[in-house]
């Protein structure tokens, strides 16, 4: 799985650890002029800019302590900088024990239909057993699509017709689930833009009823971000977080990217639990988040894997 993940990770990786290395340079004195070009770097491998600014923080005071003697003594130091950052998010609450329901959101083309088939997959092989909820009732043919992956799933699907209330199939879904004794009922949701208000209600009623049918200890609402849009993907966070509160984050498309610093500001500001990173178009190639794993594939060999 790490080898998966590292060839996953390479265009990104290779990114920062170039821009960070150009950044160092020769140099050994931790002056303005040192800061500056590591925020840059840190800023065009779209790291936000206060999370770029607390890590050239960080390192400046890292450097005060140890007193690095030559540049690849500076360069190991900012790595660990990084990879301390990439092993302090906040841990992902797990599944609980009874009836789950996940409800996912994201805008069009963040990958969230491909990803709730390879989720539905992934939770069918470790023995749960899985449910899908055709929530999207705005577009056209989008119930359809979800059809297509429970089938390549081979676990039931709760469908209503195209317009129908999205929260009636998820009480639907929920009845259903129970009946069946599913324990993960997972939900697709209309892919939104957060501009549009009237769909982002929308959100809020859905979770009003699973939060009712199924209890506030077994409702998650994941978010799916697509990496390739960078720093982009902030606005996405927040605004689904207003209508919403995101308990956890999936990551698509990190193999078609060298945007992926945006993760920094993910863990360093937001604090929010990342669950699984996408790193190709197959079934395996969604992998569920392992801080140090991930440490090592995108910041390389000079992260300690111990």
């Amino acid at each position: 799985m790490f080898d998966r993940l590292k060839k996953g990770l390479k265009k990104t990786s290779d990114s920062i650890r170039h821009k960070i290395s150009a950044a160092i340079g020769r140099a050994v004195k931790i002056d303005d002029e040192f800061c500056e070009r590591l925020e840059e770097a840190l800023l065009l491998s779209d790291v936000g800019a206060s999370t770029a600014a607390l890590i050239v923080d960080e390192i400046k005071s890292k450097a005060m302590e140890k007193r690095p003697a030559d540049a690849e003594a500076l360069n190991a130091l900012v790595v660990d900088v990084l990879a301390e950052i990439l092993e302090s998010g906040a841990a992902a609450e797990p599944l609980a024990p009874g009836l789950n329901v996940v409800m996912m959101m994201g805008v069009n083309g963040s990958g969230k239909t491909t990803t709730i088939g390879k989720l539905a997959m992934r939770y069918k092989a470790e023995g749960r057993k899985v449910m899908l909820a055709a929530c999207d009732t705005f577009r056209a043919a989008a119930s359809e699509q979800l059809e297509i992956w429970a089938k390549r799933a081979d676990v039931p699907i709760i469908r209503q017709r195209e317009g129908a209330d999205p929260s009636a199939v998820m009480y639907d879904a929920v009845q259903a689930a129970r009946a069946r004794g599913a324990d993960l009922l997972i939900a697709d949701t209309a892919g939104r833009l957060h501009t549009q208000s009237n769909l982002m209600r929308e959100l809020q009623k859905i979770q009003r009823v699973a939060v009712e049918k199924a209890g506030v200890e077994n409702f998650r609402a994941w978010l799916v971000l697509d990496s390739t849009i960078g720093r982009n993907s902030y606005n996405q966070v927040q605004q689904f977080g207003q209508a919403v509160p995101v308990d956890a984050l999936v990551l698509t498309k990190m193999d078609g990217t060298a945007r992926g610093g945006v993760v920094f500001s993910i863990l360093k500001e937001w604090r929010m639990p990342i669950m699984f990173v996408g790193v190709g178009e197959k079934m395996e190639d969604l992998l569920p988040f392992n801080a140090s794993e991930f440490s090592r594939a995108l910041l390389g060999d000079a992260v300690d894997p111990a």
